[in-house]
């Protein structure tokens, strides 16, 4: 494979672009030296760059495409709503359409209610405002062993890249860890009356332990803080009804965003009225500014959303993610097994939704171990920074890619033997997204 337009085009985007790129996980330093720099496009779950090269992909927009690139039903949704306008001065019907929609297949309230963005950074901020006003509180709760809430300063300011975020905005948000009640009631006893809600995943790579989200919703409600679960990833790829529904959790407020708009940008907040409605016009209380943006109900997108929703009624979405994905799983681990590295490679997470680590020979997670496996893959036609499924990948492609990933791990084999990449890694390694210096 050649990468020569895709190396002229990194320069020019370098030069007019910070970073190269709109969204970090996107960057270059997230991929080996030898990879596609540009996708010009996609159709299911094959992509092709700049340079003509084709790829079976997993990373399908950031997990925001479960069904495919370019599906068609979703596609002539959004393009039979563009010549009638996008955005008009007064509301559009198709938004009244798309929010009984939503609430009929996820609402998880009597009389819940939602306001649709563009992308979930924007809905879970609003919700952890909605939240400060309903309690009058200002601490937010965030699970530090979940990688993404927001791009605002009251999530970014806890994270390893906190600059221009100012010291008093970072101590506002404080963390616990998942599957651990007793720092979650260490957070509670150490800020007594000062918790204005929990912001948590139900579920990513690591699988509730029985019990542990039972004593998140009744710690919520002992102490007075809102619950709000972000399903920006979990929804409409763990089930219809997102993991709330898995896992029998309810939360006060909840977000939805990814997959809901098959690579359209639109997101959603949604949950209990009572709280809602004080971003309306129907209540006494002091209002609040709640998600007032321009774009947030462009019709074409609202239009792909439901055609999305149709879809996964219709199909089966969910039942072929999950069957796709262990198909998947079951191949990468035999691979694992044949070349003598399960204990420094293989995946995790539910099916649907799959990860993979890469450790060194001491067995330490490592990024340069991660880049090789990374630039193996792409040599063989497959970008895969995950193992994210979606309903287009038929056993052709799942077979294909374990072929790909069988060929890598003997790379990656001869790398552990070696006890370092030396030799076999062309070019620099990865390196996290949040790290305070380049």
């Amino acid at each position: 494979m050649r990468f020569d337009a895709s190396r002229e085009m990194r320069e020019r985007a370098h030069a007019m672009i910070p970073g190269g790129a709109h969204t970090y996980a996107k960057g270059d330093d997230q991929y080996p030296e030898d990879a596609p720099g540009f996708i010009v496009r996609g159709a299911g779950c094959h992509v092709w760059d700049v340079d003509g090269n084709e790829f079976i992909e997993y990373g399908m927009g950031l997990r925001a495409v479960t069904l495919g690139h370019g599906y068609q039903p979703v596609v002539a949704a959004a393009a039979a709503a563009l010549p009638h306008g996008s955005n008009f001065t007064r509301p559009a019907a198709i938004e009244v359409e798309a929010a009984e929609r939503l609430l009929g297949l996820v609402g998880r309230h009597d009389g819940a209610m939602v306001k649709f963005a563009k992308h979930g950074s924007d809905a879970t901020t609003a919700a952890v405002k909605l939240a400060r006003a309903h309690t009058g509180r200002d601490l937010v709760a965030i699970c530090t062993d979940h990688p993404f809430f927001s791009t605002d300063d009251w999530f970014i300011g806890a994270t390893g890249m906190p600059g221009g975020v100012p010291s008093a905005v970072r101590a506002l948000t404080v963390g616990f860890r998942y599957n651990d009640v007793p720092s979650l009631e260490a957070v509670f006893a150490d800020n007594p009356g000062q918790i204005a809600c929990l912001v948590l995943e139900a579920e990513t790579t690591t699988a509730p332990e029985p019990g542990f989200l039972a004593e998140v919703r009744r710690l919520c409600d002992e102490n007075g803080a809102l619950l709000v679960v972000d399903e920006t990833l979990t929804g409409f790829r763990w089930h219809n009804r997102g993991a709330q529904e898995v896992h029998g959790l309810t939360g006060d407020l909840a977000v939805y965003g990814k997959a809901m708009g098959n690579g359209f940008a639109i997101s959603a907040l949604a949950g209990r009225p009572d709280v809602m409605e004080l971003g309306g016009l129907r209540h006494d209380r002091e209002r609040v500014f709640l998600l007032s943006t321009t774009h947030g109900a462009e019709t074409h997108a609202l239009a792909a959303a439901i055609a999305v929703m149709t879809e996964y009624e219709r199909e089966p979405v969910i039942e072929t993610l999950y069957r796709q994905g262990a198909r998947l799983a079951a191949g990468v681990t035999e691979a694992a097994a044949r070349h003598g590295v399960s204990d420094h490679f293989g995946v995790l997470g539910r099916d649907c939704n799959l990860i993979y680590y890469t450790k060194d020979a001491s067995g330490e997670r490592s990024q340069p171990f991660r880049t090789l496996f990374l630039q193996e893959l792409i040599a063989g036609g497959v970008i895969a920074p995950s193992f994210s499924i979606s309903f287009s990948h038929t056993d052709a492609d799942v077979d294909r890619t374990v072929e790909v990933v069988d060929a890598a791990l003997g790379v990656y084999a001869k790398a552990l033997d070696a006890g370092s990449v030396d030799g076999l890694l062309r070019g620099r390694p990865v390196a996290p997204v949040f790290r305070r210096f380049n």
